[in-house]
């Protein structure tokens, strides 16, 4: 304990990753009952949170990785330990989450006022955070495990806060089983490195794969199967259709799970053992096909979508793709780059529409466009300076990290990846200006007017623009928007940064990532105004349809908007052969095997014991003539 208050690089790991943990056993304990209590402990603590993450980011940026430890478990073939460990990534991902909880749960003191769940909902954000900070500096995969389900608990418990709503209870079961679905086969490749190499160590497991400690068929088999876990959490093909229903759950939390921290956890464990992946070149291709497919097939549902919030929630998905497709095309800083600016933006897109939604009631574009949403300035600018970063236009910070992906896909030998990307970044602006230019030209121009309903929000308290529950909405929203604006332009710093530690990394890691030259920047950059100049003149300019080319062509609507018909696939494969094949036949193996195999030994005890009872009448003659009947069967016996 001593050890503790002597070394101030610990205190502030063991502060800022376990206080939001107290906090929400406090909030959950004692203060329910007081809403502003229980929102000044939370916010409180991941303030406090969010100050270590950016003390220990300052402190050890140039340092050495650190690591604290503790063995777990060990014997002569296997060896765990619990701890911590912090390099550039864990640190970077560190700050991230600790800035974007802590701006989120600003946020939701003006979002969540006057809800009934009020201190349930900030216990909720406490328990999230807490798992997400202690997840991204796990000194061992088995530690990282762990609170990756924690995440997925918590993420379960904020999807579905509104559990009084059918579709809101649905869609956190359905995010809670899915993801179950990838976490098997990431527990499986566990499983099978403990068997093949018997140590989950990062920094072991890392530099074991980098040295070709690990046999070939352990690697690959291994990083596959962990993979899958990438695929659950990270919404990647084909278990994707989980997270545009996670929309359920209150904006904030849309947030937070959308930026920086649930989904994007499948990809920073993808960075986190990034030697090791890098190792396989299997597994690299499947990882790279897996997350182009993503891209692609989420970008085509963003097209066709009315609502803001699955907008951006199939955006997410789309960029998690190309997060994993820079990562598996040997692009280390790339993917992670990526991942740092698009926690900015993604969070600054689903706080403003969440402002919109706040003070209109409905998540649909037309409707805000039509009563005035472009009246609400400062939201109003913010959203468009994150669908500029997000579409990749100069200079926001989505370009930066844009450019740094193409160019590390440029340098693979097949095309078809750089071909791919650049056609999601077509789609990418056009989805985005697609929203934009429905809340800033609503149909015929027409703004009805809010005198009635305007200054009253859906919790039943009067709304004002220039008071506490504005304002505590609008400063995260601007300070994002500012971070969007500013963060490329320490692109550079960044890399050097991270980079450092990858000592034995993919060469790709270090040199391709600037790949393609000036006519690479060019065609980036064609791209995302193209989809621009497509949506203006289907959405922007006067006299335009508002349609969009989509609605010409009904059955290709169709299939994006019912998302490739994966869900009904699904269903139907869970009918046919869960419901219809193994949970019938496992009934009748319970009807027919188990309860007709007890029911058979109740009969043979019940008939033979009415057989024997004939044996014994309770009259003293009938005993005696058995007697004498044995006893000569014994002496007959004995005789022949």
């Amino acid at each position: 304990m001593g050890a503790l208050f002597h070394d101030p690089i610990l205190l502030a790991i063991v502060l800022g990753t376990n206080l939001p943990f107290l906090s929400m056993a406090v909030i959950l304990l004692f203060t329910r009952s007081n809403p502003k209590l229980s929102s000044q402990i939370s916010v409180g603590a991941i303030l406090v949170s969010a100050v270590s993450a950016i003390y220990l980011l300052a402190k050890l940026h140039c340092a050495s990785p650190l690591q604290y430890q503790t063995l777990w478990f060990s014997s002569d073939k296997l060896l765990i330990a619990f701890g911590y460990y912090l390099d550039p990534l864990s640190l970077l991902m560190l700050t991230i989450v600790g800035v974007i909880a802590c701006l989120v749960q600003i946020y939701s003191l003006g979002y969540m006022a006057g809800d009934p769940g009020y201190s349930r909902y900030y216990a909720f954000q406490s328990l999230f955070a807490w798992a997400m900070l202690n997840m991204v500096i796990a000194g061992s995969m088995l530690q990282l495990f762990i609170y990756w389900e924690m995440v997925g608990l918590a993420s379960y418990f904020l999807i579905g806060f509104y559990y009084e709503k059918w579709s809101a209870s649905q869609a956190g079961k359905k995010a809670f089983v899915m993801n179950r679905v990838g976490d098997v086969g990431f527990f499986l490749g566990l499983i099978w490195l403990v068997i093949g190499f018997g140590n989950l160590g990062i920094p072991e497991l890392n530099h074991a794969a980098a040295t070709q400690g690990l046999p070939q068929h352990v690697l690959t088999v291994a990083a596959l199967l962990i993979f899958c876990g990438v695929i659950g959490k990270s919404a990647q093909f084909p278990l994707l259709t989980w997270l545009p229903d996670a929309m359920e759950g209150p904006t904030p939390v849309s947030a937070l799970l959308h930026s920086a921290t649930m989904v994007a956890a499948g990809v920073y464990m993808f960075s986190r053992i990034f030697p090791f992946f890098s190792a396989s070149p299997d597994a690299m291709a499947v990882a790279l096909a897996i997350g182009t497919i993503t891209m692609l097939l989420s970008g085509t549902m963003a097209m066709v979508t009315y609502d803001l919030k699955q907008v951006w929630a199939y955006s997410t998905v789309s960029q998690l793709g190309m997060m994993v497709m820079a990562l598996a095309a040997g692009g280390y800083f790339a993917g992670v780059f990526h991942l740092t600016t698009h926690a900015g933006f993604k969070a600054l897109l689903f706080l403003c529409s969440g402002i919109f939604i706040h003070e209109f009631h409905t998540n649909d574009m037309r409707i805000i466009g039509k009563k005035g949403g472009r009246r609400l300035k400062i939201p109003m600018a913010c959203i468009a300076v994150g669908a500029l970063a997000l579409s990749g236009v100069f200079p926001f910070s989505g370009f930066f990290s844009k450019e740094a992906i193409l160019g590390v896909l440029a340098a693979q030998p097949n095309k078809i990846w750089l071909a791919a990307a650049l056609l999601g970044a077509v789609m990418t602006a056009y989805y985005s200006f697609r929203l934009i230019f429905h809340l800033l030209f609503p149909k015929d121009g027409i703004e009805e007017k809010q005198h009635e309903e305007h200054g009253h929000s859906s919790h039943g308290h009067e709304e004002d623009h220039h008071g506490y529950i504005f304002w505590a909405m609008a400063i995260p929203v601007m300070i994002l928007a500012g971070v969007s604006l500013v963060l490329g332009f320490v692109e550079h710093p960044i890399e050097h940064f991270l980079i450092g530690h990858i000592v034995e990394a993919h060469p790709v890691a270090h040199g391709a990532e600037h790949g393609g030259g000036e006519w690479l920047m060019i065609m980036g950059v064609s791209a995302g105004l193209l989809g621009i100049a497509v949506a203006w003149f289907e959405f922007g300019r006067k006299g335009a349809s508002r349609k969009g080319f989509l609605s010409y062509f009904p059955a290709v609507w169709k299939l994006f908007d019912r998302r490739w018909f994966l869900d009904i696939f699904y269903r139907k494969s869970l009918d046919t052969f869960v419901y219809g094949g193994l949970t019938s036949l496992f009934t009748k193996n319970d009807r027919r095997v188990i309860d007709g195999g007890i029911d058979g030994i109740c009969f043979f005890t019940e008939g033979s014991g009415r057989l024997f009872s004939f044996l014994q009448s309770g009259m003293l003659q009938y005993n005696l003539l058995m007697m004498v009947l044995a006893a000569g069967v014994a002496v007959l016996y004995l005789l022949f």
